[in-house]
């Protein structure tokens, strides 16, 4: 196991990360909940698969658990709603300690009922999908979806400690597995050469489970998300980077009104699409645009591109939080590792794309379902 340290405005803290990870959760709440009443956040499916584990862990520390349904759609501010008036009736205050227990929507609702109950409670996150473990659980970024756009409220909250646990990835299945694996290679592509080189030599062992695959990209993607967030907490900078492929994943979601796409697999169109629109815009080479692709479309079949007009799309995007004045600015590679941000393109171009991406595909439809 490795412990991986973040800086924060609030103060530094730890990412355990590595098989066994869990089983410290006990000298974490000792560490930095000493005499607080716990209050899990998961939701129904998780709980099934862990809940007996982690209820043996805290034992008496445990006051409620509050359960949540984990699809995108239910990232909302009712959700945020309930979960408060939950902790309101089973007498939560403000030295209460939140323990997120799921995937990322999970994450981001219970990381951001913390930031707000009581103006401020503390966190900490069990992240038990791979999305989860690698970026959305790190970072202190909480928040949810309005109608017109993705993590539209929310606030910039670090938790008090991130517990990533490979063993709890077991029963994910395949494809929410899958999903986190684009994840993993939008940290080659932004600034891991390296990362970038083991995936496209080590998919299939990854694609297995393999543990040693398993804990060498996680480890790369936590190291590498948290030298980000540490130097820019609050995505004034350099944190930018790590919105590679996702002005393009936030507008596919949303117009498919998160129903189609797990947030992995929007990202693995994202990067295809923000790989073509860098070579259009003469920043990127078509040769490696290709590896970017192959990589992506490596881990598996994608949810074919939405039959939308592409102007819907743009309209979408108008809606992403990294729009500046009503101009969008993208994120884009220019070599594998290095990425440039708050790129304005040619609108000819992002037109190209959209309808690039949009003809037909060698991809599998597949349905989304709900998150761990």
């Amino acid at each position: 196991m490795k412990k991986i340290s973040v800086r924060a405005a609030k103060g530094k803290y730890d990412v355990l990360v590595g098989r066994g990870a869990l089983g410290h959760l006990p000298h974490v709440i000792a560490k930095v909940g000493e005499g607080k009443a716990v209050f899990v956040i998961s939701s129904p499916r998780v709980w099934r698969h862990c809940g007996t584990r982690i209820e043996k862990i805290l034992g008496h520390s445990r006051r409620k658990t509050i359960l949540m349904d984990d699809a995108e759609t239910a990232k909302n501010l009712s959700t945020v709603e309930r979960a408060c008036r939950d902790l309101v009736r089973a007498g939560a205050d403000r030295r209460a300690l939140v323990i997120a227990v799921g995937g990322g929507v999970v994450g981001d609702v219970a990381g951001y009922v913390a930031a707000s109950y009581a103006r401020g409670i503390g966190v900490v996150h069990i992240p038990t999908t791979v999305v989860a473990q690698v970026d959305s659980a790190l970072g202190g970024k909480t928040g949810v979806n309005l109608p017109e756009g993705k993590n539209l409220v929310g606030a910039f909250y670090p938790p008090q400690a991130v517990l990533a646990d490979p063993d709890i990835l077991a029963t994910l299945p395949s494809r929410e597995f899958r999903s986190g694996i684009y994840e993993i290679i939008k940290y080659g592509v932004i600034g891991d050469v390296k990362l970038f080189r083991f995936l496209e030599d080590g998919m299939e062992k990854l694609l297995r489970r393999d543990s040693a695959a398993l804990q060498f990209v996680i480890e790369r993607s936590v190291a590498q998300k948290a030298r980000v967030v540490s130097e820019d907490e609050h995505e004034s900078g350099l944190r930018e980077i790590l919105n590679y492929g996702h002005t393009f994943a936030h507008a596919l979601e949303s117009v498919t009104r998160y129903r189609k796409y797990l947030h992995g697999e929007a990202v693995g169109w994202g990067m295809i699409a923000a790989a073509k629109l860098a070579v259009a815009e003469g920043i990127f080479s078509a040769r490696d645009a290709e590896r970017v692709m192959r990589l992506t479309r490596s881990v598996g079949p994608l949810p074919a591109w939405p039959a939308v007009p592409p102007a819907r799309l743009v309209a979408a995007m108008q809606a992403d939080k990294k729009t500046r004045a009503g101009r969008l600015r993208f994120v884009l590679p220019e070599r594998i590792g290095k990425v440039r941000c708050g790129v304005e393109v040619a609108a000819d171009n992002l037109l190209r794309v959209l309808r690039e991406c949009a003809a037909p595909q060698t991809v599998t439809q597949a349905s989304a379902g709900p998150r761990r």
